[in-house]
Formats: structure tokens, sequence, C-alpha cells
């Protein structure tokens, strides 16, 4: 892989945070691996992010976790960057999996703190052991998310390790609330002429549009409809805020039902599954598994999703006129 195949500081768009597919009895489904990625890249994301939290890395075994980054790799055969996440409580597992991601063909990779990390010493000094153990050619894109590993970044360990170390490039920006961090980045970058990095953002979309308005360069998150992501980045680029705030409005109901903690990767997966991308919406036990009720509710706000776009069956479009247009 070219070093142009990689994260960098422009990087933009939207790199879709994968599902992991099991078949119902919880093993790896390798095959429905390859019909997700196709699904990913039908719907024209920019980028994948593997073995992420909502990707149920902690439950796969360290071969699990490399050859789901091996068939992933394979199948996407070089048309769009992927991050491989590596966040694990041993160091040495982090540098195993990254470099044997790298080796694979990764365009990065995606790094959590270490629980347990109470000040910004503590966290400066995680990420800055883990990029010297990784070295200088293997560009980090920095996961901020407080609300599962219970450890927050400030802006300013985020500012010294923009300063220190140039392969930290990318920021998942995913604290809550934390749109004024977002604000922030971006001001003090420009106010001290620090190097740009690239932010994108979590929490399911559901604040994309704010987000971009602040300075984000797109979104790293799972939403099972990733033409929705992709289109209003497109539009946002495009100067089209409107457009774009009324095509979100659009599936709004269903993102933030896809939202609720606990519960909402298991109601990802179950759309991913009926749109076609998996044949099993399993998670991984211990998960959440969903009742008849679940399934009704579900099953209800797409179809109210399919009326008001003017679709028959859940949204395929790849253009942005034409779901505009719907």
């Amino acid at each position: 892989m070219t070093s142009d195949s990689r994260i960098h500081a422009r990087s933009s768009g939207v790199f879709i945070i994968s599902a992991t597919p099991f078949s119902d009895d919880g093993a790896l489904d390798l095959q429905s691996t390859d019909t997700l990625v196709d699904f990913y890249l039908g719907h024209g994301v920019s980028g994948m992010t593997i073995l992420g939290m909502m990707g149920e890395a902690p439950k796969l075994t360290e071969e699990e976790s490399l050859a789901f980054t091996r068939r992933v790799l394979q199948r996407v055969a070089g048309r769009v960057p992927v991050v491989v996440g590596v966040s694990h409580a041993s160091n040495q597992h982090v540098d195993r999996l990254a470099k044997s991601a790298m080796d694979l063909g990764a365009a990065g990779v995606m790094l959590a703190p270490a629980p347990n990390l109470k000040i910004d010493d503590q966290v400066h000094g995680y990420y800055a052991t883990v990029a010297r153990m990784l070295g200088a050619d293997v560009p980090i894109c920095l996961q901020d998310f407080p609300q599962s590993t219970g450890v927050y970044t400030s802006v300013d360990v985020v500012n010294r390790l923009v300063d220190e170390f140039p392969q930290v490039v990318m920021f998942k920006h995913e604290d809550l609330p934390g749109l004024r961090k977002l604000t922030q980045i971006r001001s003090q970058a420009e106010s001290a002429g620090r190097r740009r990095i690239s932010i994108l953002v979590g929490n399911g979309g559901l604040f994309l549009p704010q987000e971009l308005l602040r300075g984000a360069d797109g979104a790293m998150t799972g939403f099972a409809y990733p033409e929705m992501l992709v289109q209003v980045c497109a539009l946002f680029a495009q100067g089209r805020q409107e457009a774009a705030e009324d095509l979100f409005d659009a599936y709004l109901p269903l993102l933030r039902h896809e939202f609720q903690y606990g519960i909402g990767l298991a109601l990802r997966k179950e759309t991913l599954r009926l749109r076609g991308a998996i044949r099993s919406a399993a998670v991984r036990k211990p998960g959440p598994v969903l009742d008849a009720t679940d399934h009704a509710e579900l099953r209800r706000l797409i179809g109210r999703l399919q009326r008001r776009l003017g679709t028959s069956a859940p949204p395929v479009q790849s253009g942005v006129d034409t779901a505009l247009a719907a």
C-alpha cells in the first residue's frame, strides 16, 4: 500500500464503522463479510473502519480479528482505505494486531485509550507510548469515546499528540456532549498555526449536520443506511446545507432509534439483515436479543422511512439527486 492510500490529514467523507457478521450460532461469518463489504462500497463510502467497539472487537479472538481483517482487505482490494481498530488493554496485543493489519494492507489504525486513565498526563503518556511503539510509519486515528471507555481525552492532550507525533492524522470525535470540543480543536489549531488533522464524527451520525458546520470532515459511524451519511456529507461539500439537513431529517427517527444504548447494535444488525447485507443479525453473546415488539417497532420505522422516500424497499439510491427527488 502506498502512502497516498493511507489515512491522512485531509481524509474525508464517510468511513463506515463495519459490523462484524456472525452466524446464528455465533461463528464468524466470512461469506457475509463479503456481502457486507459490497453493500458498503455500493453505497459510496469513502473508507471502512473495522474492529471498532460496535464491531464487537472485544468478543473476537486474536485469530478471528486477523481472519476478519484479511477477508475485508481482500474484498475491498484497495478500492477504499480500511482503518483497523487495535484498541486493547495489552500494548503487546495492540502492537501485534497493528503491525499485522498494516502488513495486510490497512490504511491506518484506530486506537482508544486504555482503561483507568484519570488525568491528562496519563492519557497523553499512553498514546505517546503506543505511537513510539508502532513507529512513525503507522497512521493513527485517535478514538475519543469516553461514554464507553470511561477515559476523557482533553483538547490539550489532542493538541500535544498532534504536535509531537506526525503519524497522528485523524481524530474520531465521539464525546457527548462534544460539539464545543470539535470547535476548540479546530480554532486552537488555526490560532496556533498547528497542522491540520482529519476529524470524523461518530455517535451514530446523530449530530452530523452540526458537526459538519463546526469543521468535521465527515463521519465514522455505522448507521445501517450509509447512503444517507454519504449524501449528507456530499451535499455539505457542495454548499447545499438546507438540502443536506432535509435529507438528514427524513432518516432521523430511524437514526435516533438505532442510537439506543444497549440494544442499538442488535437493531443495526437486524436492519442490515433486512437490507440483504448480512445473513444473520446475531450479536455475539453476551449481547442484546430483539423481542417481537422490538422487531415490530423497527419494521414500522423502516416502513415510515420507505413511505417518506417513496420507495417500496429499503432505499438503495447511490446518487444525491436521486435521494432528494424521492
